[in-house]
C-alpha cells in the first residue's frame, strides 16, 4: 500500500523507482490521472530508463512518497510504454497550463500540482500558481525560503483548490469535473470577459461556451467588438440564438452589425419575434446619432395611472429592462412627462402620474450627433435621456453609461445596417 503525505508533482520529478529488490526500474517523468470521487487521481506512472518510457499502474505501486518511491513488480516485468494523447498527463497536460482562479477572478498559471493521500490513492489536491511553485521547480525552494527568512519575510503561498479553478484547456475537460458554475455565475461581468480576453482564442471559447446562457449575455458586450464577432461565428446556432436573445436590445445590435450579413440574418430568424424585431429596429440607425446609442427597452405608463398602480406594474416590468433610471409618461405613444422613482415614493398613492411627471424635457431626434447627446446629458446632469421622432413618438432612450462608452470607447464601432 502506497505510504505518501501531501508532497507536490515537481518534488517527484526524476525520482528513482525502485524495484521490490531495490534495483531502479527508471525515474519519474509524469503521472497519469483519471477522474475521480471527489477528486482526480493518479493511476500511473510514467518512468525513463535509457530514453525509453515506462508504465507503472497505480496498484503496482509501493511506497510513494518525496523520498522513495517503491514498485512490486522487477524489472523484466515493466513493458516499454507510449502515452497517447487521448490520456491525461500532469506534466504535460496541466503544467504551465492557464486555468481561471473563480475565486480571484482572474487566469492564472499552474507551476506545480499538489497531490494528497486520500483511501490509499494519490488525488490532485490543488495546484500552485504562485512564485513557491516556480522556485520549487527549479530546486531552490529551500534555499530562497532561508534568504526570506534573513529578510525577515516569508515566502508566500498560494495554492488553489482544484474544485475551485476553471480549466480553460479543452483537454482537461476530459476530468468530467464539477466546476463550481455558480463561482463563475457570481462573478462581474466584466471580470468573466476580462478573463476571455487574457487567453487564446481557443481557450476563451472553450471558457465562454460552459457559461449559462444569461451569464454569457451579460458578458459578451464587455468584450472588444472583434473578439464578440469571433465568439459569436465560432459557437454552436442555438446557443448563439440563446445569448443573443438574452442581450439588451441595444447591445445585440451593435454586435449583430459587426456580423456578416448572412450570419446576423440567421440569428434574428432563430429569435423570438418581439426581440428580433427590438433589434431590427436599431440596426437602421447609424452609430454616430442617438439612434445608434440608444436602445428601446425603458418603462413607460400613462398619465392617468396612479402612482400605486405604476409602482405595482414597475415591480413586474422592472426585471425585463436593463437600466431604469426614469419613468416615462407617454400618451397614444407620445412623450409627454418624466418622473422617477424617488417622487413617486414620496407622493401620496392615489394621485395620478400626471400630477407629480416633469413636463420641461430634455430629448433629442435620433439622427442627433451623439457628441450632442453627451453634452446635453453632461449640461443637465442626466441619467439618460429620451430619443423621440418628428412626432413626438419616443423611440428609445441614451443612457449614461452609453455616453461615458462613447466619450472613452474601447474600440471602434461599425457602422450599422439594415438586415
Amino acid at each position: 500500500m502506497p505510504l505518501f503525505g501531501e508532497l507536490f508533482v515537481s518534488e517527484l520529478l526524476n525520482m528513482p523507482v525502485l524495484d521490490p529488490k531495490g534495483d531502479e526500474l527508471g525515474r519519474v517523468k509524469d503521472l497519469v490521472v483519471i477522474k475521480g470521487d471527489p477528486l482526480p487521481r493518479v493511476s500511473a506512472l510514467i518512468l525513463e530508463e535509457k530514453k525509453k518510457r515506462y508504465c507503472i499502474e497505480w496498484e503496482n505501486v509501493g511506497i510513494f512518497n518525496k523520498r522513495i518511491i517503491s514498485s512490486k513488480v522487477y524489472s523484466p516485468r515493466v513493458e516499454p510504454y507510449e502515452p497517447s494523447d487521448d490520456i491525461l498527463l500532469i506534466v504535460r497536460d496541466i503544467f504551465d497550463k492557464q486555468i481561471v482562479d473563480a475565486d480571484g477572478a482572474k487566469v492564472v498559471r499552474v507551476n506545480d500540482v499538489q497531490l494528497e493521500g486520500k483511501k490509499d490513492h494519490a488525488c490532485i489536491n490543488g495546484v500552485d500558481v504562485g512564485f513557491r511553485g516556480i522556485l520549487r521547480r527549479l530546486g531552490i525552494e529551500r534555499k530562497s525560503e532561508r534568504l526570506y527568512e534573513i529578510l525577515g519575510k516569508t515566502l508566500p503561498q498560494h495554492i488553489i483548490r482544484w474544485s475551485f479553478i476553471q480549466p480553460l484547456e479543452p483537454r482537461l475537460s476530459k476530468l468530467s469535473l464539477t466546476i463550481p458554475r455558480k463561482m463563475i455565475s457570481d462573478l462581474h461581468p466584466a471580470d468573466i470577459a476580462d478573463i476571455i480576453s487574457k487567453v487564446p482564442h481557443e481557450q476563451g471559447i472553450a471558457f465562454f461556451k460552459g457559461l449559462d446562457p444569461s451569464v454569457a449575455a451579460e458578458a459578451l458586450p464587455e468584450l472588444a467588438p472583434d473578439l464578440q464577432k469571433m465568439i459569436i461565428e465560432d459557437i454552436d446556432k442555438d446557443y448563439a440564438s440563446e445569448v443573443v436573445e438574452r442581450m439588451p436590445p441595444d447591445e445585440a445590435a451593435d454586435l449583430l452589425a459587426d456580423l456578416e450579413k448572412e450570419k446576423a440574418k440567421e440569428l434574428l430568424d432563430s429569435i423570438e419575434e418581439e426581440d428580433a424585431q427590438d433589434i431590427q429596429e436599431l440596426l437602421v440607425h447609424e452609430e454616430d446619432t442617438a439612434g445608434g446609442l440608444m436602445t428601446n427597452e425603458f418603462i413607460a405608463y400613462p398619465p392617468e395611472l396612479t402612482i400605486q398602480e405604476a409602482i405595482d406594474r414597475f415591480k413586474v416590468d422592472a426585471h425585463d429592462v436593463e437600466s431604469v433610471y426614469y419613468i416615462f409618461i407617454v400618451e397614444k405613444e407620445k412623450l409627454i412627462g418624466i418622473t422617477t422613482l424617488r417622487d413617486m415614493i414620496l407622493h401620496s398613492p392615489d394621485l395620478p402620474l400626471s400630477d407629480i411627471m416633469e413636463t420641461k424635457l430634455k430629448t433629442v431626434s435620433p439622427e442627433s450627433n451623439q457628441r450632442i447627446v453627451a453634452e446635453i446629458m453632461s449640461k443637465y446632469n442626466l441619467l439618460a435621456i429620451p430619443v423621440i421622432d418628428e412626432n413626438a413618438d419616443m423611440l428609445g432612450i441614451v443612457t449614461v453609461d452609453d455616453v461615458i462608452d462613447f466619450l472613452l470607447p474601447q474600440a471602434s464601432r461599425k457602422k450599422r445596417r439594415s438586415i
